[in-house]
């Protein structure tokens, strides 16, 4: 499957809906909404709700994140917002403020 990317130094308005993978190196501002996965790199800010496929976060998140699968927060990453998702992992060193719904 094709990937999205929106490159580091990149400022998107409004509202995202892709039916690829979406990987985030720059910043978001609205709304996400993807068929596939969506990655969120480090140095990547999202400040908008996250809806998709298998989600990574490595950088910054402040919204909601609803997965169809799983949502991965890896060390450094911080998100604020609620997470639904079937599963999800928090890895050691990840800032996480909100609550999960694992109720999928």
């Amino acid at each position: 499957m094709a990937s999205t990317v929106i490159g580091a130094g990149i400022t998107i308005e409004g509202e995202i809906t892709s039916e690829e993978d979406v990987i985030v190196q720059g910043t978001v501002r609205g709304k996400l909404a993807a068929d596939g996965g969506v990655t969120v790199e480090q140095g990547g800010v999202v400040e908008a709700d996250i809806a998709g496929g298998p989600t990574t976060v490595s950088g910054q998140v402040t919204g909601n994140i609803s997965s169809t699968d799983r949502v991965d927060l890896q060390p450094g990453s911080k998100v604020v917002g609620n997470v639904k998702a079937a599963r999800i992992t928090i890895a050691d060193g990840a800032q996480f403020k909100g609550n999960v719904d694992m109720d999928v």
